[in-house]
């Protein structure tokens, strides 16, 4: 398994180059998911030789080094960043299926470009240095505008540069952040950065060296997860991406600002050697502003119309969750947070589905022209319930565990005003009115859909005649929520296991330790590239 961590990211790469080149007859689909299929299993693989019970990173490959910076490709997973590997392998393949009937221009091109951001995605898990994390880090950002802006809906060229403005200008301060620790330290390998900083390497004081680091790291991260305010390019990227591209983006996207938050953020510039909080001030200011999100996210969710735009809105809700739970900096608040990172990923990314599933047949997201669809889509409303319920964060489903563990590490964080967890409580409640709202409104009540000629178009996306009739989901659909459906029962039933695989490195990080390595003989001596002046 030496290099199995390479393999994972060379097959998506040369799935996007080759699908790049394939004949012009060649529609890509059964390509792209080849491609998917082949990581998901390279992914299982990993999962079931990896040592759930050990802290250690493992799967460790040094690659090629850059003498001049120290930098280089360094690979190693632990639990928290295997975790992440293995919902992106799980959800990619069910992504990529949205895109058989809705894309039916420029396909070779729209699954290249979406195995490359399975590339940019699992690399920046995957990543044991700074410095390549931050370039897999911004490179996501490359395939994403193309799939927003090539094959999103009308307003797609607006939000396709909304989404590469904002997220691109945070991560120039966050590169800069990377840039000056790891220059400092004389490396770039994660663990070694936060040993050198946690050793004094970095002042600690109020505007300090370790202070101006931590507001460049929270810039780039903080514009991806999206923290309040700085949400405000999410709802149109979310409403103008094809299915496929909300799927990716609320599922796993948005998770590498949540995982560079636990990963760099937090061991850099938030805790000290002991778990000591260095900046008080900065935790509860974010802690606010989570807060926020997590009401203003809810409320403006409950009077939207567009069913895309609502969905997008309670992500920032419940993003805010997550970063909650994190900020707490106890055990329980940052082992709910990485647990909340994936379970928002499974319902969020099937309630997009079903949104696309919808789309596809009635040609429409607004809550207002649609209701009823129950009775005219039973097997697609079993679901919808389901991944709402779910959301909802009913008992008995992986929302549940995640909502009640991340405002339990709140309210007993040593560091964090119990009153946060409390106002934050309320976004449970309005979490349930707007999405039962959005269950009743659709899927309740008379029957009633606009009707749609045949062959309608929609921008680069032509429906196809099979759904004009309106008819329930397929069997190829039904086979794509059902993962979903049984990972949203199964985390909720029996959470312990992915929990209890966090502690260790959970650990590590409150205590200010860089994360443990198993060592590993390589076969070969890492090649090391000179950088002339």
């Amino acid at each position: 398994m030496e290099y199995i961590l390479p393999i994972l990211l060379i097959i998506p790469l040369l799935g996007a180059i080759g699908g790049s080149l394939l004949p012009p007859t060649f529609t890509g689909k059964w390509w792209g998911i080849l491609v998917s299929l082949a990581t998901a299993f390279c992914g299982l693989l990993m999962a079931i030789h990896f040592d759930w019970r050990a802290g250690e990173m493992q799967f460790v490959f040094d690659g090629a080094v850059f003498t001049r910076l120290n930098a280089g490709i360094r690979l190693g997973v632990d639990s928290i960043s295997m975790c992440l590997v293995l919902m992106t392998c799980v959800l990619h393949p069910l992504a990529t299926t949205a895109s058989f009937r809705s894309i039916r221009k420029r396909t070779k091109e729209h699954y290249a470009w979406f195995n490359l951001l399975l590339f940019a995605m699992l690399g920046a898990f995957v990543a044991k240095d700074a410095l390549l994390f931050y370039t897999f880090f911004e490179f996501s950002l490359v395939p994403l505008f193309f799939i927003v802006g090539i094959w999103g809906g009308p307003d797609r060229k607006a939000a396709a540069a909304k989404l590469f403005i904002y997220t691109f200008t945070g991560g120039v301060f966050t590169l800069a952040a990377i840039l000056y620790t790891g220059l400092k330290a004389g490396t770039f390998d994660m663990p070694l950065m936060v040993d050198f900083v946690q050793g004094g390497g970095l002042s600690s004081h109020l505007w300090g060296e370790r202070f101006w680091v931590l507001l460049g790291l929270l810039a780039g991260f903080g514009v991806k997860t999206p923290l309040f305010p700085l949400h405000t390019w999410l709802p149109l990227a979310h409403t103008e991406a094809p299915t496929a591209g909300s799927v990716d983006l609320a599922a796993l996207v948005l998770k590498l600002g949540t995982y560079g938050l636990v990963r760099l953020a937090l061991p850099i510039g938030l805790i000290g050697t002991g778990g000591v909080v260095l900046f008080p001030v900065v935790l509860n200011v974010l802690a606010v502003l989570c807060v926020i999100g997590v009401i203003y996210g809810a409320l403006v969710a409950w009077v939207q119309t567009d069913i895309k735009k609502l969905v997008a809105y309670s992500s920032v809700s419940h993003l805010g969750f997550c970063v909650l739970g994190m900020l707490a900096l106890n055990q329980i608040g940052v082992q709910a947070s990485v647990f909340y990172m994936v379970n928002h990923g499974i319902n969020t990314g099937a309630l997009f589905l079903c949104i696309g599933m919808i789309y596809n047949r009635y040609h429409t997201r607004d809550i207002n022209e649609l209701s009823g669809l129950g009775k005219a889509m039973p097997k697609l409303a079993f679901f919808m319930v389901l991944f709402i319920m779910a959301s909802v964060g009913l008992p008995g489903t992986n929302g549940f565990i995640g909502e009640f563990l991340t405002l339990l590490g709140a309210f007993t964080s040593d560091h964090l005003w119990r009153g946060y967890a409390v106002i934050a409580s309320i976004g449970v409640i309005l979490g349930a009115v707007y999405l039962l709202r959005l269950c009743g409104g659709i899927l309740f009540g008379p029957l009633n859909y606009p009707p749609m000629p045949e062959n309608a178009e929609d921008g680069h996306r032509t429906v196809h005649p099979k759904y004009v009739t309106g008819g329930d989901i397929t069997g190829r659909e039904v086979l794509v929520l059902i993962p979903l459906a049984i990972l949203s029962i199964g985390l909720g039933v029996m959470p312990g296991p992915m929990l209890q695989s966090m502690v260790n490195p959970v650990k590590e990080i409150l205590a200010g330790q860089p994360p443990a390595i198993t060592q590993v003989q390589p076969t070969e001596p890492p090649v090391s590239l000179t950088i002339a002046d």
